[in-house]
């Protein structure tokens, strides 16, 4: 392959002892993926016993005595000897390594695609701070998660200590980018004649916040044609800038303030492993993750022909989702479907639902259209601004926030993030749930219509919507209300924390 070259990793292993399961962080073991504090709880022992028990496990999944792993690393100051210890534990097990660098996540799940790994593992906290780090793991094409993840934490206790010896690990280094960038140019290759035909430079801000996107999103929109501003594109894992979260208003400021300057179309933020997009609109506008899905959702449904056609696109998205977003899909033809959030889980209930496309309130988009069934913030990009540029040469637009033009008008928040400790998550969104219910038993004020349980707890009211969760990635309780009206809005807020208070009072 002309993008590899063999190298060996500085790593060494040894192969006497065994790991004791006393002080084992077993909590950074989450529903899909791994995170912790660098050095307090992922170690790069740590790393080294999870790659041991990983190549384990995909040995016993895919029945094969030497697998093949690919492994991306983040921009993270201690992304590069987390992943030398991962692929020394993975050497360990019996398993061969190609080395993708420093990459986004997606290209880590394109790998399982283009390159035919039995698995692949990213080194990524994706947007936590710039002191935590963690993994994102699968096995064939899918992510593992939930018991899998439980169950690979339980065998990763009883892997040998990391120390040095005399073994190192000899991989294969891939050049995902270069493949990645031809094959995404090449997939839109009537996208630069359609800019021609508009007959303006079409300009995007791109803020890729000192991340992993920034050697890969902006390279792709210049040959593609669009006009590009370029915002920390070097990758640095101290995040100088801002924090790699593009959920959080002030992580998009800098971006606001850069598009009225450009006078830009649109800006696009990715998060800190580039899995997830944020954007605002010509006005400095945020258009969150659930709104963006529409506006592809929208594009889909068409394609196959509408509310007219045989075809009815099934589109997910989760419990965080603003409720215009099920209405509008089913009134423009498609099928939509609330499901859990997390990445892992929305992958697999797309492969089990064969659903088009998905998306979370995140900025977390899920393309099988087209595309292969994952989430990729720089995917996202490029169909979200194909949708756009479409537009505009067809005149049906003459700016990005028009996309939006006749979608009901509701009131709603942005996350709104509470911390809470790993130990009280569960136990308290319980008993919220518990005071939920006996409130809408009760016929109390304001009136619970519908409690919906598949991931926290959604409360319907009359005139919108309250929800409580907990994170998976992090020590916080995530809520997010929507109402026609920001007194109702408000009304709902208080209401959820007044209950927040009454539970948490409570609490041993």
């Amino acid at each position: 392959m002309s993008s590899a070259r063999m190298t060996s990793s500085g790593s060494r292993i040894s192969m006497e002892g065994s790991m004791t399961g006393a002080d084992f962080p077993q909590h950074i073991f989450r529903a899909y993926d791994i995170r912790g504090t660098y050095e307090t709880e992922v170690t790069d022992s740590i790393s080294f016993a999870i790659g041991w028990a990983f190549g384990r496990m995909i040995r016993e999944r895919v029945e094969t005595s030497s697998p093949l792993v690919s492994v991306g690393m983040d921009a993270r100051l201690h992304s590069p000897a987390l992943k030398d210890a991962f692929m020394a534990g993975l050497h360990l097990a019996g398993c061969r390594i190609m080395d993708l660098g420093l990459c986004p996540s997606p290209l880590t799940y394109y790998s399982a695609f283009k390159l035919g790994p039995d698995a692949f593992a990213m080194i990524t906290a994706s947007h936590n701070p710039p002191e935590d780090n963690g993994f994102k793991l699968g096995i064939g094409r899918d992510t593992i998660h939930s018991e899998d993840m439980q169950l690979l934490g339980r065998m990763a206790r009883s892997a040998p200590p990391f120390a040095p010896a005399e073994v190192t690990p000899e991989v294969e280094e891939i050049d995902i980018i270069s493949l990645y960038v031809e094959e995404i140019v090449g997939r839109f290759t009537d996208l630069p004649e359609i800019l021609t035909d508009i007959g303006r430079p079409v300009k995007i801000v791109i803020d890729s916040g000192n991340g992993t996107a920034g050697p890969v999103l902006p390279e792709i929109m210049r040959r593609l044609g669009f006009e590009i501003v370029e915002m920390f594109s070097e990758p640095d894992g101290r995040f100088p800038n801002h924090h790699p979260d593009p959920t959080l208003p002030e992580a998009m400021e800098a971006l606001r303030e850069a598009i009225r300057a450009a006078g830009a179309d649109v800006g696009v933020a990715l998060d800190g492993d580039a899995d997830r997009i944020g954007l605002l609109d010509e006005n400095g506008n945020v258009i969150w993750g659930d709104m963006l899905l529409l506006i592809l959702a929208r594009d889909i449904i068409e394609a196959a022909g509408g509310r007219g056609g045989d075809e009815h696109p099934l589109i997910i998205s989760e419990v965080k989702a603003s409720q215009v977003l099920y209405d509008e899909v089913e009134k423009y033809g498609g099928s939509a479907l609330m499901w859990k959030t997390g990445h892992s889980l929305i992958k697999a209930k797309m492969k089990e639902t064969g659903a088009a496309l998905a998306g979370e309130v995140s900025g977390h988009l899920f393309f099988a259209d087209r595309y292969y069934g994952y989430d990729d913030g720089l995917y996202a990009a490029v169909r979200l601004a194909e949708v756009y540029a479409r537009s505009l040469a067809s005149g049906k637009i003459t700016s990005f926030s028009q996309l939006l033009d006749g979608v009901p008008k509701v009131f709603n928040t942005p996350e709104i993030r509470i911390p809470c400790p790993e130990t009280e998550k569960t136990r308290i969104i319980s008993r919220v749930a518990e005071a939920l219910a006996r409130h809408k038993k009760d016929n109390e004020k304001p009136a619970v219509r519908r409690i919906v349980d598949i991931d926290g707890v959604r409360a319907v009211f009359d005139g919108g919507w309250g929800l409580v969760r907990f994170s998976n990635t992090q020590p916080v309780l995530v809520m997010r209300f929507e109402a026609r009206d920001q007194p109702l809005l408000d009304s709902y807020q208080s209401f959820f924390r007044h209950i927040l208070a009454e539970v948490t009072e409570r609490s041993p």
